[in-house]
């Protein structure tokens, strides 16, 4: 089974427990991400989400993602999944 991308999943309510991982030029694809989305302050964020996937399942997830002022949050990846 492959691990499903961000048109695969809706995030319900609020995510959690949100810490940056990375900062700036601390984030090993900041050139790529610069290039595809623009220049921004960008971050490298962990949370836990709820989602519920295409088939109607639920589940708890840590998601890992990039986000910066102005362009919002991008390249969503579930880590892990709880419960």
């Amino acid at each position: 089974m492959k691990p499903p991308t961000g048109e695969d999943f809706e995030i319900i309510g609020k995510i959690e427990q949100i810490e940056p991982i990375a900062v700036g030029t601390r984030i090993r694809e900041i050139a790529r991400l610069r290039k595809i989305f623009g220049a921004g302050r960008w971050r490298k964020l962990k949370g836990i989400a709820t989602l519920r996937f295409e088939d109607g399942t639920i589940q708890r997830v840590e998601l890992h993602w990039y986000e910066a002022h102005g362009i919002g949050r991008k390249k969503l990846k579930i880590k892990e999944y709880l419960d």
